[in-house]
């Protein structure tokens, strides 16, 4: 019944001309609405400055304005949020650069007379101002950042076609993905759920690592004005799970990086959004961190790739190897290291491996040590930087180089990224123990077309008793699901992970709470589960077989995990060592003293037998 009602309303809303109404765009110029009988169709289109949806689309819709008769459609962009000024919509324009006039709607009027609700949303009116369409731009892109690879259906320039052409919209409505729009709020803020004594100390703990200036969240959330700026989107987020990103099934594994609200923490959220977002007593904002902090600290060691490499606007990047040299004469133990995007909106992931300076240059992988890593670190969207427990070290050999890969992904825009790699030492002698990351790799993936529960394992078993740190799973769009198992030499087995819904833009190192002991003999097994289907909604083809690959339309089957040996103990076996070089020095000694003592008594009993 309640569908039907939609319905029924929103064919009668369609049905009516969109009242008039009267616009400022960022050049002071006044917007209306066509009428009379010079009046052609309109398209209007909803952009927030921070959406990273929006950007996207720029470069599109701007296309797009060359597609139809010259005159033949008037294109106007709208921004509702009650966050956005007249400044940051013209530093929107210098970056993302419109063919059409962009608008401010400060009453939100405007939003309410179309039924607005996210950025990007289209709206196509004919000459008489009925609306004819309204619903995304086309079916590329998706929520979460999550798209096909190319669209497979323009809804909004087939909406266009259909009006100029004087025929019925063929699909007069679609289903918008966005952010929300943040209108202006009019309720007077009740007292019960304020900003300063419930919401602050949330977005403090779960929100701002990403969302402040230089990281790799849209927007800020360092103050009130922040917040409510995007409270709507920040109430979405929280009540669909989106936001914070984590999804480790809870009831296997205890990880200290988890990114978990509370049931409680979604309703004061949910309660402070509905009661208009009060603020209570005022906080200071907190300060923005300097661009060059650190995560780990200030490093010993910075170094980047070599060049700056230039994103496009828009199109497919292949993966891009820097080769850096970092100059090492000894061996060097890395006990806390960070990759730093030098352009976060644009990389989506980066690894950084190890290689002999023979090797420079080319795509190859090596192990090191004696566990053999494969690996030194990785960043991707909600991966933070890697710093090992006390007196836990990798190793990067004397002479060998860094060999960085990144994965560009453009935003809408042309960029330029110099990524960089930050690394603290520990001291060789304070080093207990070599910390190895092995890879569980499928190379020769084959996914049938129209699959949906494709499923691939592999395993890889203790030599010795290990201590497990940390998981991450990687596979690409159509990864649905990845679990890790340990499979005990007594017969038991626990999930040691269970990823149930993969999301190839929130990746996670899942670092678990305490090393867990392995002991020898034990298999620990990767399952990977995959969706080639056209039920999945990111899947680029499902008409064909997909292989591994690096590109997003391939796949991968990526099982990391950190270990390091459990009864490993370097500074006790080093010293062990001096010990028994000392005591063997001392042996030699005491042989050199006798050895002379022997010597002089014979050579005093020489000179006696020749005096005789």
């Amino acid at each position: 019944m309640a569908l039907l009602l939609e319905l029924i309303f929103t064919a009668a809303i369609a049905a009516l001309p969109v009242p008039e109404f009267e616009l400022r765009d960022t050049t002071g110029a006044t917007i209306r609405p066509p009428t009379g009988p010079d009046a052609r169709p309109m398209v209007i289109v909803f952009l927030g400055t921070d959406c990273p949806m929006a950007r996207l689309y720029s470069v599109r819709l701007k296309e797009m304005t060359g597609r139809f008769p010259a005159g033949s459609v008037t294109f106007l962009a709208i921004n509702a949020n009650a966050g956005d000024d007249l400044s940051s919509m013209t530093a929107f324009l210098r970056e993302y650069p419109l063919a059409f006039p962009y608008a401010k709607d400060a009453d939100g009027r405007v939003v309410e007379l179309l039924g607005a609700s996210r950025t990007p949303q289209a709206f196509v009116l004919d000459a008489q101002r009925r609306i004819r369409y309204r619903g995304r731009i086309d079916d590329q892109y998706a929520a979460g950042g999550k798209n096909r690879g190319a669209p497979t259906r323009e809804d909004l320039a087939e909406a266009v076609r259909d009006v100029l052409a004087g025929r019925p919209v063929s699909v007069p409505r679609t289903e918008c993905t966005g952010c929300v729009i943040d209108k202006p709020r009019r309720t007077a803020p009740p007292p019960g759920v304020t900003y300063a004594r419930d919401i602050a100390p949330i977005l403090a703990a779960q929100c701002r690592t990403c969302h402040r200036p230089g990281e790799i969240g849209p927007f800020s959330l360092l103050s009130y004005s922040d917040a409510v700026a995007h409270a709507g989107t920040i109430a979405e987020v929280v009540e669909t799970g989106t936001m914070p990103p984590w999804h480790a099934d809870p009831k296997h594994g205890r990880f200290r990086n988890e990114r978990l609200l509370s049931d409680d923490q979604k309703r004061l959220i949910a309660e402070w959004v509905r009661l208009g977002c009060p603020e209570g007593r005022p906080l200071p904002s907190e300060p923005a961190p300097a661009p060059t902090d650190w995560h780990i600290g200030t490093p010993d060691a910075v170094f980047r790739i070599p060049r700056d490499f230039v994103v496009p606007a828009e199109g497919v990047v292949e993966y891009q190897h820097f080769f850096v040299d970092p100059g090492f004469t000894t061996d060097r133990w890395v006990n806390a290291v960070e990759v730093r995007p030098g352009n976060r909106r644009v990389v989506h992931h980066c690894s950084v491996y190890l290689q002999p300076p023979s090797a420079a240059g080319k795509d190859e992988m090596f192990e090191t040590g004696a566990l053999g890593s494969f690996f030194l670190v990785g960043f991707v969207p909600g991966v933070g930087p890697v710093q090992l427990p006390a007196g836990m070290a990798k190793r990067v050999p004397a002479g060998w180089w860094l060999h960085i890969v990144v994965h560009y992904a453009p935003v809408g825009s042309p960029q330029t990224d110099r990524t960089e790699i930050g690394l603290r030492f520990l001291d060789a002698t304070a080093v207990r123990k070599e910390v190895a990351t092995k890879l569980l790799l499928v190379e020769d993936l084959a996914i049938p077309p129209h699959t949906a529960n494709h499923r691939a394992e592999r395993t890889w078993t203790a030599p010795q008793d290990v201590l497990l740190l940390s998981l991450l799973p990687h596979m690409h769009v159509r990864g649905k699901s990845f679990r890790y198992a340990a499979e005990y030499p007594d017969g038991t087995t626990e999930i040691l992970l269970d990823v149930p819904r993969y999301d190839f833009n929130w990746q996670h190192l899942y670092e678990l709470a305490e090393p867990k002991r392995l002991p020898a003999g034990t298999v620990i097994r990767c399952t990977a589960v995959y969706d080639n289907s056209a039920d999945n909604p990111f899947n680029p083809d499902p008409s064909v077989t997909v292989r591994t690959g690096e590109q997003t339309r391939d796949e991968m089957f990526n099982g990391y995990f950190d270990i390091a040996l459990a009864d490993q103990d370097m500074v006790t076996e080093r010293a062990a060592i001096e010990q028994k070089r000392g005591r063997s020095q001392q042996i030699g000694a005491g042989a050199l003293v006798l050895a002379g003592l022997w010597g002089t008594r014979l050579w005093r009993k020489r000179r006696a037998l020749q005096s005789v």
